[in-house]
Protein backbone atom coordinates (compact mmCIF):
# COMPACT_ATOMS: atom_id res chain seq x y z
CA UNK A 1 0.00 0.00 0.00
CA UNK A 2 1.40 3.58 -1.07
CA UNK A 3 1.43 5.88 2.09
CA UNK A 4 3.81 8.40 0.29
CA UNK A 5 1.85 11.06 0.74
CA UNK A 6 1.09 10.32 4.69
CA UNK A 7 4.75 10.30 5.05
CA UNK A 8 5.46 13.64 3.64
CA UNK A 9 3.45 15.21 5.70
CA UNK A 10 4.46 13.28 8.67
CA UNK A 11 8.40 14.44 7.91
CA UNK A 12 6.97 18.20 7.11
CA UNK A 13 7.71 18.03 3.73
CA UNK A 14 3.79 18.14 2.23
CA UNK A 15 1.35 20.41 3.89
CA UNK A 16 -2.41 20.41 5.41
CA UNK A 17 -4.86 22.77 4.60
CA UNK A 18 -8.31 23.11 6.51
CA UNK A 19 -10.96 24.84 5.10
CA UNK A 20 -13.53 26.49 7.14
CA UNK A 21 -11.86 27.89 10.46
CA UNK A 22 -15.31 27.29 12.49
CA UNK A 23 -16.17 24.94 15.91
CA UNK A 24 -15.16 21.89 13.70
CA UNK A 25 -12.02 23.42 11.50
CA UNK A 26 -10.20 25.30 14.53
CA UNK A 27 -9.71 22.49 16.39
CA UNK A 28 -8.67 20.54 13.83
CA UNK A 29 -5.74 23.02 12.20
CA UNK A 30 -4.57 23.30 15.84
CA UNK A 31 -4.39 19.26 16.20
CA UNK A 32 -2.55 18.88 12.66
CA UNK A 33 -0.49 21.78 13.48
CA UNK A 34 1.22 20.17 16.18
CA UNK A 35 2.42 17.16 14.20
CA UNK A 36 2.43 19.02 10.55
CA UNK A 37 2.69 21.80 8.78
CA UNK A 38 -0.71 23.34 8.53
CA UNK A 39 -2.37 26.16 6.54
CA UNK A 40 -6.28 27.56 8.23
CA UNK A 41 -8.24 28.80 5.71
CA UNK A 42 -11.41 30.56 6.18
CA UNK A 43 -13.65 32.99 3.87
CA UNK A 44 -14.09 35.11 6.59
CA UNK A 45 -11.37 38.24 7.15
CA UNK A 46 -12.76 39.45 10.05
CA UNK A 47 -12.43 35.99 11.80
CA UNK A 48 -9.18 35.21 10.42
CA UNK A 49 -8.20 38.39 11.76
CA UNK A 50 -9.37 37.87 15.83
CA UNK A 51 -7.19 34.52 15.11
CA UNK A 52 -4.27 35.72 13.96
CA UNK A 53 -4.46 38.14 17.16
CA UNK A 54 -4.60 35.15 19.05
CA UNK A 55 -8.92 35.62 19.94
CA UNK A 56 -10.20 32.38 19.99
CA UNK A 57 -14.11 33.25 18.19
CA UNK A 58 -14.90 29.83 19.40
CA UNK A 59 -13.94 28.86 22.59
CA UNK A 60 -13.42 26.02 21.64
CA UNK A 61 -9.14 25.81 22.43
CA UNK A 62 -8.94 28.64 23.85
CA UNK A 63 -6.72 32.10 23.22
CA UNK A 64 -3.52 30.54 25.24
CA UNK A 65 -3.66 27.83 22.28
CA UNK A 66 -4.45 30.06 19.47
CA UNK A 67 -1.58 32.34 20.23
CA UNK A 68 0.99 29.22 20.15
CA UNK A 69 -0.48 27.48 17.38
CA UNK A 70 2.09 27.65 14.41
CA UNK A 71 -0.81 26.89 12.29
CA UNK A 72 -1.20 29.88 9.37
CA UNK A 73 -4.59 31.25 9.02
CA UNK A 74 -5.41 33.25 6.53
CA UNK A 75 -8.31 34.19 4.18
CA UNK A 76 -6.60 34.25 0.86
CA UNK A 77 -6.84 31.08 -1.30
CA UNK A 78 -3.81 30.61 -3.16
CA UNK A 79 -2.05 29.79 0.17
CA UNK A 80 -3.91 26.32 -0.01
CA UNK A 81 -1.82 25.77 -3.41
CA UNK A 82 1.00 24.74 -0.59
CA UNK A 83 -0.81 21.79 0.16
CA UNK A 84 -1.01 18.64 -0.97
CA UNK A 85 -3.91 17.22 1.84
CA UNK A 86 -7.27 19.03 1.91
CA UNK A 87 -9.61 18.72 4.57
CA UNK A 88 -13.21 20.54 4.43
CA UNK A 89 -14.82 21.69 7.07
CA UNK A 90 -17.45 24.30 6.35
CA UNK A 91 -20.97 24.44 7.96
CA UNK A 92 -23.83 22.59 5.99
CA UNK A 93 -27.11 24.60 7.04
CA UNK A 94 -30.77 23.90 5.71
CA UNK A 95 -33.01 26.52 4.04
CA UNK A 96 -36.02 27.90 5.68
CA UNK A 97 -38.31 24.99 3.80
CA UNK A 98 -35.99 22.67 5.41
CA UNK A 99 -34.15 21.46 2.51
CA UNK A 100 -30.18 21.19 2.92
CA UNK A 101 -28.33 24.54 1.79
CA UNK A 102 -25.14 22.74 0.16
CA UNK A 103 -24.10 26.41 -0.55
CA UNK A 104 -21.26 26.28 2.12
CA UNK A 105 -20.03 22.84 0.76
CA UNK A 106 -20.07 23.24 -2.62
CA UNK A 107 -18.30 26.93 -2.37
CA UNK A 108 -15.71 25.41 -0.43
CA UNK A 109 -15.03 22.60 -2.99
CA UNK A 110 -14.67 25.24 -5.69
CA UNK A 111 -12.08 27.09 -3.46
CA UNK A 112 -9.97 24.01 -2.98
CA UNK A 113 -10.35 22.67 -6.82
CA UNK A 114 -9.18 26.46 -8.27
CA UNK A 115 -6.46 25.66 -5.80
CA UNK A 116 -5.52 21.80 -6.30
CA UNK A 117 -2.12 20.38 -6.96
CA UNK A 118 -1.72 17.07 -8.77
CA UNK A 119 -1.70 14.07 -6.21
CA UNK A 120 -3.79 15.76 -3.51
CA UNK A 121 -6.48 14.46 -1.42
CA UNK A 122 -9.66 16.33 -0.40
CA UNK A 123 -11.28 14.96 2.76
CA UNK A 124 -14.77 16.47 3.44
CA UNK A 125 -15.92 16.68 7.28
CA UNK A 126 -19.01 18.73 6.24
CA UNK A 127 -22.41 17.00 7.51
CA UNK A 128 -23.99 15.92 4.16
CA UNK A 129 -26.79 13.08 3.02
CA UNK A 130 -24.94 9.74 1.32
CA UNK A 131 -24.07 10.56 -2.39
CA UNK A 132 -23.52 14.27 -1.90
CA UNK A 133 -19.26 13.34 -1.87
CA UNK A 134 -19.52 11.72 -4.79
CA UNK A 135 -22.03 12.93 -7.37
CA UNK A 136 -21.77 16.59 -6.33
CA UNK A 137 -18.35 17.11 -4.77
CA UNK A 138 -16.37 15.19 -6.90
CA UNK A 139 -17.60 16.54 -10.24
CA UNK A 140 -17.02 20.07 -9.07
CA UNK A 141 -13.61 19.32 -8.09
CA UNK A 142 -12.70 18.00 -11.62
CA UNK A 143 -14.50 20.73 -13.43
CA UNK A 144 -12.77 23.47 -11.66
CA UNK A 145 -9.37 21.77 -11.27
CA UNK A 146 -8.73 20.33 -15.01
CA UNK A 147 -7.55 17.15 -12.82
CA UNK A 148 -8.70 13.48 -13.12
CA UNK A 149 -10.48 11.97 -10.44
CA UNK A 150 -9.17 8.39 -9.09
CA UNK A 151 -6.01 9.27 -11.37
CA UNK A 152 -4.87 12.77 -10.38
CA UNK A 153 -6.28 13.46 -6.88
CA UNK A 154 -8.57 11.24 -4.53
CA UNK A 155 -10.97 11.57 -2.15
CA UNK A 156 -12.31 11.16 1.26
CA UNK A 157 -15.09 11.56 3.95
CA UNK A 158 -14.94 11.67 7.64
CA UNK A 159 -17.42 13.25 9.84
CA UNK A 160 -16.86 15.54 12.40
CA UNK A 161 -18.03 14.59 15.95
CA UNK A 162 -16.78 17.56 17.93
CA UNK A 163 -19.26 18.43 20.37
CA UNK A 164 -19.46 22.29 21.08
CA UNK A 165 -18.63 23.19 24.53
CA UNK A 166 -18.19 19.98 25.53
CA UNK A 167 -14.95 19.61 27.35
CA UNK A 168 -14.60 15.87 28.04
CA UNK A 169 -15.53 14.76 24.54
CA UNK A 170 -12.47 16.12 22.60
CA UNK A 171 -11.55 15.85 18.94
CA UNK A 172 -8.02 13.47 20.18
CA UNK A 173 -10.46 11.18 22.20
CA UNK A 174 -13.69 10.31 20.24
CA UNK A 175 -13.30 7.42 17.48
CA UNK A 176 -12.69 8.88 13.88
CA UNK A 177 -14.71 7.49 11.12
CA UNK A 178 -12.50 8.07 8.05
CA UNK A 179 -13.47 6.41 4.23
CA UNK A 180 -11.42 6.87 1.06
CA UNK A 181 -12.54 6.56 -3.03
CA UNK A 182 -9.85 3.27 -3.37
CA UNK A 183 -7.45 1.05 -0.67
CA UNK A 184 -4.72 3.87 -0.98
CA UNK A 185 -6.58 6.58 -0.43
CA UNK A 186 -8.18 5.51 2.77
CA UNK A 187 -5.00 3.87 4.49
CA UNK A 188 -3.33 7.30 3.72
CA UNK A 189 -6.17 8.98 5.31
CA UNK A 190 -6.28 7.02 8.20
CA UNK A 191 -2.38 7.68 9.12
CA UNK A 192 -3.02 11.15 8.78
CA UNK A 193 -5.85 11.08 11.02
CA UNK A 194 -4.06 8.29 13.55
CA UNK A 195 -1.42 11.32 13.83
CA UNK A 196 -3.89 13.58 15.77
CA UNK A 197 -7.04 10.91 17.19
CA UNK A 198 -5.47 9.39 20.00
CA UNK A 199 -9.01 6.94 20.38
CA UNK A 200 -8.11 5.42 16.80
CA UNK A 201 -10.18 5.26 13.33
CA UNK A 202 -12.77 3.58 12.10
CA UNK A 203 -12.08 2.53 8.32
CA UNK A 204 -15.84 2.48 6.70
CA UNK A 205 -16.31 0.07 4.28
CA UNK A 206 -17.12 3.32 1.51
CA UNK A 207 -17.65 6.78 1.44
CA UNK A 208 -21.54 6.88 1.26
CA UNK A 209 -21.70 4.36 4.70
CA UNK A 210 -19.63 7.05 6.59
CA UNK A 211 -22.01 10.07 5.70
CA UNK A 212 -24.57 8.02 6.27
CA UNK A 213 -23.41 7.10 9.61
CA UNK A 214 -23.23 10.57 10.50
CA UNK A 215 -26.76 11.90 9.59
CA UNK A 216 -28.48 8.94 12.04
CA UNK A 217 -26.24 9.60 14.84
CA UNK A 218 -27.73 13.03 15.37
CA UNK A 219 -31.11 11.84 13.86
CA UNK A 220 -31.21 8.85 16.86
CA UNK A 221 -29.91 11.56 19.60
CA UNK A 222 -33.11 13.83 17.94
CA UNK A 223 -35.74 11.10 18.40
CA UNK A 224 -34.25 10.16 21.48
CA UNK A 225 -34.98 13.83 23.18
CA UNK A 226 -38.36 13.99 20.98
CA UNK A 227 -39.95 11.46 22.61
CA UNK A 228 -38.90 13.23 26.58
CA UNK A 229 -40.10 16.07 24.96
CA UNK A 230 -43.44 14.11 23.94
CA UNK A 231 -43.86 13.07 27.08
CA UNK A 232 -42.72 16.26 29.03
CA UNK A 233 -46.25 17.31 27.43
CA UNK A 234 -48.04 14.84 28.79
CA UNK A 235 -46.65 14.86 31.95
CA UNK A 236 -47.43 18.58 32.64
CA UNK A 237 -50.90 17.96 31.58
CA UNK A 238 -51.00 15.05 34.32
CA UNK A 239 -49.02 17.61 37.03
CA UNK A 240 -46.07 15.07 36.84
CA UNK A 241 -42.99 16.68 37.65
CA UNK A 242 -40.83 14.93 34.46
CA UNK A 243 -37.54 15.30 36.06
CA UNK A 244 -38.47 13.16 38.71
CA UNK A 245 -40.12 10.89 36.48
CA UNK A 246 -36.79 10.46 34.75
CA UNK A 247 -34.82 10.18 37.66
CA UNK A 248 -36.60 7.36 38.93
CA UNK A 249 -37.05 5.32 35.36
CA UNK A 250 -33.05 5.80 35.33
CA UNK A 251 -32.38 3.63 37.73
CA UNK A 252 -32.85 0.78 35.93
CA UNK A 253 -29.47 -0.60 34.23
CA UNK A 254 -30.37 0.08 30.86
CA UNK A 255 -33.04 3.05 30.56
CA UNK A 256 -31.49 5.87 28.20
CA UNK A 257 -30.69 9.02 29.95
CA UNK A 258 -32.07 11.73 27.83
CA UNK A 259 -33.78 14.76 28.88
CA UNK A 260 -36.23 17.23 27.33
CA UNK A 261 -34.64 19.91 25.85
CA UNK A 262 -34.81 22.93 22.89
CA UNK A 263 -32.82 21.06 20.37
CA UNK A 264 -30.99 23.39 18.01
CA UNK A 265 -28.00 24.09 16.73
CA UNK A 266 -25.83 23.03 13.56
CA UNK A 267 -26.25 19.28 14.16
CA UNK A 268 -29.39 17.35 16.14
CA UNK A 269 -31.36 20.19 14.38
CA UNK A 270 -29.82 19.62 10.99
CA UNK A 271 -28.74 16.48 10.40
CA UNK A 272 -32.39 14.87 10.21
CA UNK A 273 -33.56 17.10 7.71
CA UNK A 274 -30.29 16.13 5.29
CA UNK A 275 -31.51 12.40 5.70
CA UNK A 276 -35.05 12.50 5.24
CA UNK A 277 -34.40 14.72 1.89
CA UNK A 278 -32.43 11.83 0.50
CA UNK A 279 -35.22 9.43 1.41
CA UNK A 280 -38.00 11.30 -0.05
CA UNK A 281 -35.51 11.84 -3.42
CA UNK A 282 -35.86 8.06 -3.30
CA UNK A 283 -39.72 8.22 -3.24
CA UNK A 284 -39.87 7.14 0.92
CA UNK A 285 -41.29 9.55 3.23
CA UNK A 286 -39.87 9.58 6.72
CA UNK A 287 -42.16 8.34 9.46
CA UNK A 288 -40.43 8.75 12.81
CA UNK A 289 -37.29 11.04 12.18
CA UNK A 290 -39.81 13.73 10.51
CA UNK A 291 -42.01 13.16 13.74
CA UNK A 292 -39.45 14.19 16.31
CA UNK A 293 -38.43 16.66 14.16
CA UNK A 294 -41.60 18.55 14.45
CA UNK A 295 -42.00 17.97 18.09
CA UNK A 296 -38.59 19.49 18.61
CA UNK A 297 -39.21 21.99 16.40
CA UNK A 298 -42.43 23.32 18.57
CA UNK A 299 -40.91 23.23 21.36
CA UNK A 300 -39.75 26.85 21.99
CA UNK A 301 -43.80 27.68 21.11
CA UNK A 302 -44.54 25.52 23.87
CA UNK A 303 -42.39 27.01 26.59
CA UNK A 304 -43.63 30.41 25.47
CA UNK A 305 -47.48 29.57 25.46
CA UNK A 306 -46.84 27.45 28.80
CA UNK A 307 -44.98 30.91 30.45
CA UNK A 308 -47.86 32.96 29.18
CA UNK A 309 -50.25 30.54 31.03
CA UNK A 310 -48.35 30.93 34.29
CA UNK A 311 -48.19 34.25 33.93
CA UNK A 312 -52.32 34.16 33.68
CA UNK A 313 -51.96 32.58 36.61
CA UNK A 314 -49.81 34.93 38.29
CA UNK A 315 -52.40 37.87 37.52
CA UNK A 316 -50.23 39.81 34.98
CA UNK A 317 -51.44 41.41 32.12
CA UNK A 318 -49.38 39.95 29.01
CA UNK A 319 -48.96 42.56 26.68
CA UNK A 320 -46.53 45.58 27.84
CA UNK A 321 -44.90 42.87 30.16
CA UNK A 322 -41.24 42.62 30.72
CA UNK A 323 -39.67 38.89 30.52
CA UNK A 324 -35.96 37.80 31.20
CA UNK A 325 -35.07 35.31 28.66
CA UNK A 326 -30.99 34.09 29.92
CA UNK A 327 -29.77 31.58 27.38
CA UNK A 328 -29.02 32.43 23.90
CA UNK A 329 -26.65 30.05 22.62
CA UNK A 330 -27.50 26.38 21.36
CA UNK A 331 -26.70 24.69 24.28
CA UNK A 332 -24.87 25.51 27.43
CA UNK A 333 -21.67 26.76 27.65
CA UNK A 334 -21.09 27.20 24.38
CA UNK A 335 -20.95 30.50 22.15
CA UNK A 336 -22.49 29.16 19.34
CA UNK A 337 -25.65 30.56 17.98
CA UNK A 338 -26.24 29.16 15.05
CA UNK A 339 -29.92 27.61 14.64
CA UNK A 340 -30.57 28.63 18.39
CA UNK A 341 -34.23 27.51 19.25
CA UNK A 342 -34.66 29.96 22.30
CA UNK A 343 -35.18 32.80 19.51
CA UNK A 344 -38.53 30.95 19.00
CA UNK A 345 -39.75 31.69 22.63
CA UNK A 346 -38.57 35.43 22.35
CA UNK A 347 -40.51 35.01 18.91
CA UNK A 348 -43.65 33.97 20.46
CA UNK A 349 -43.82 36.00 23.44
CA UNK A 350 -43.23 39.16 21.32
CA UNK A 351 -46.32 38.14 19.21
CA UNK A 352 -48.23 38.29 22.54
CA UNK A 353 -47.29 41.46 23.04
CA UNK A 354 -44.55 40.59 25.47
CA UNK A 355 -40.94 43.08 26.24
CA UNK A 356 -38.11 40.21 26.08
CA UNK A 357 -34.43 41.36 27.76
CA UNK A 358 -31.82 38.87 26.69
CA UNK A 359 -29.08 38.08 28.92
CA UNK A 360 -25.99 35.91 27.45
CA UNK A 361 -22.60 36.58 28.54
CA UNK A 362 -21.36 33.81 26.41
CA UNK A 363 -22.14 34.65 23.18
CA UNK A 364 -20.91 37.30 20.59
CA UNK A 365 -23.49 40.66 20.83
CA UNK A 366 -22.37 42.00 17.80
CA UNK A 367 -23.20 38.75 16.03
CA UNK A 368 -26.32 38.30 17.24
CA UNK A 369 -27.63 41.68 16.53
CA UNK A 370 -26.38 41.15 12.93
CA UNK A 371 -27.87 37.81 12.69
CA UNK A 372 -31.34 38.10 15.17
CA UNK A 373 -32.10 41.73 15.32
CA UNK A 374 -31.54 41.24 19.10
CA UNK A 375 -30.03 43.65 21.60
CA UNK A 376 -28.26 41.75 24.46
CA UNK A 377 -28.60 43.03 27.88
CA UNK A 378 -26.17 42.33 31.02
CA UNK A 379 -27.76 41.13 34.19
CA UNK A 380 -27.36 44.40 35.70
CA UNK A 381 -29.29 46.04 32.82
CA UNK A 382 -32.30 43.44 33.40
CA UNK A 383 -34.94 44.94 36.02
CA UNK A 384 -38.77 45.11 36.25
CA UNK A 385 -39.25 41.90 35.16
CA UNK A 386 -42.52 40.01 35.37
CA UNK A 387 -41.46 36.88 34.43
CA UNK A 388 -38.15 34.83 34.45
CA UNK A 389 -36.45 32.27 31.66
CA UNK A 390 -34.05 30.35 32.22
CA UNK A 391 -33.78 28.85 28.35
CA UNK A 392 -30.04 27.76 28.27
CA UNK A 393 -28.43 26.10 31.56
CA UNK A 394 -25.15 28.20 31.36
CA UNK A 395 -23.18 27.50 34.33
CA UNK A 396 -22.88 31.43 35.66
CA UNK A 397 -26.65 30.70 35.48
CA UNK A 398 -26.41 27.89 38.09
CA UNK A 399 -24.15 30.07 40.42
CA UNK A 400 -26.89 32.33 40.44
CA UNK A 401 -29.29 32.03 43.84
CA UNK A 402 -32.68 32.33 43.93
CA UNK A 403 -33.23 34.59 46.48
CA UNK A 404 -30.97 37.28 44.82
CA UNK A 405 -33.35 36.71 41.58
CA UNK A 406 -36.04 38.02 43.19
CA UNK A 407 -34.49 41.52 42.71
CA UNK A 408 -34.98 41.30 39.24
CA UNK A 409 -38.60 41.35 39.48
CA UNK A 410 -40.95 44.28 39.36
CA UNK A 411 -42.33 45.62 42.53
CA UNK A 412 -45.93 44.68 42.88
CA UNK A 413 -46.92 46.57 45.21
CA UNK A 414 -46.93 49.17 42.83
CA UNK A 415 -47.52 47.03 39.37
CA UNK A 416 -50.06 48.47 37.03
CA UNK A 417 -49.95 45.60 35.38
CA UNK A 418 -51.68 43.55 37.22
CA UNK A 419 -55.03 42.55 35.65
CA UNK A 420 -58.50 41.90 36.71
CA UNK A 421 -58.68 38.34 38.63
CA UNK A 422 -61.84 37.27 37.24
CA UNK A 423 -60.90 37.97 33.78
CA UNK A 424 -57.59 35.96 34.01
CA UNK A 425 -59.44 33.24 36.27
CA UNK A 426 -61.74 33.00 32.81
CA UNK A 427 -58.82 32.70 30.45
CA UNK A 428 -56.87 30.25 32.73
CA UNK A 429 -60.40 28.54 33.92
CA UNK A 430 -58.55 28.23 37.71
CA UNK A 431 -58.08 30.01 40.51
CA UNK A 432 -56.06 33.12 41.06
CA UNK A 433 -53.69 33.60 43.85
CA UNK A 434 -52.71 37.25 44.04
CA UNK A 435 -50.66 36.91 46.97
CA UNK A 436 -47.37 39.38 46.47
CA UNK A 437 -45.55 35.68 47.26
CA UNK A 438 -47.33 34.17 43.99
CA UNK A 439 -46.27 36.38 41.63
CA UNK A 440 -42.79 35.48 40.67
CA UNK A 441 -42.89 33.93 37.92
CA UNK A 442 -39.87 31.43 36.83
CA UNK A 443 -39.80 29.10 33.73
CA UNK A 444 -37.02 27.05 34.29
CA UNK A 445 -36.15 24.71 30.91
CA UNK A 446 -33.61 22.21 31.76
CA UNK A 447 -34.35 22.54 35.45
CA UNK A 448 -31.28 24.00 37.03
CA UNK A 449 -32.75 25.42 40.07
CA UNK A 450 -34.60 22.67 43.14
CA UNK A 451 -37.92 23.50 42.41
CA UNK A 452 -39.39 22.51 45.87
CA UNK A 453 -36.92 25.34 46.63
CA UNK A 454 -38.22 27.91 44.29
CA UNK A 455 -41.83 26.88 45.04
CA UNK A 456 -41.27 27.55 49.17
CA UNK A 457 -39.52 31.29 48.19
CA UNK A 458 -42.80 32.11 46.23
CA UNK A 459 -42.31 31.57 42.58
CA UNK A 460 -44.72 30.22 40.23
CA UNK A 461 -42.54 27.50 39.00
CA UNK A 462 -42.18 25.15 35.88
CA UNK A 463 -39.85 23.36 33.51
CA UNK A 464 -39.50 20.60 31.01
Amino acid sequence: MNLNLFEKIRDKKEKISVIGLGYVGMPLAVAFAKVADVIGYDISKEKVKKYLEGIDVTNEVGNEVIKQTTALFTSEETKIRECKFHVVAVPTPINQDKTPNLSPVIGATKVVGRNMEKGSIVVFESTVYPGVTEDICIPILEEESGLKYGVDFKVGYSPERINPGDKVHRLENIVKIVSGSDDEALENIAKVYELIIEAGVHKAESIKVAEAAKVIENSQRDINIAFMNELSIVFNRMGIDTKSVLEAAGTKWNFLNFSPGLVGGHCIGVDPYYFIYRAEELGYHSQIILSGRKINDDMGKYVADSLVKKMIKANKQIKGSNVGIFGLAFKENCPDVRNTKVTDIISELNDYGINTLVVDPLVDSDEVFEEYGIKLQTVEEVKDLDAVVFAVPHDCFKEMKLEDLKKLYRDESSNKYLINAEVAAALENTEINSSLSQQLVLTDVKGIFDRKKAEDLGYIYWRL
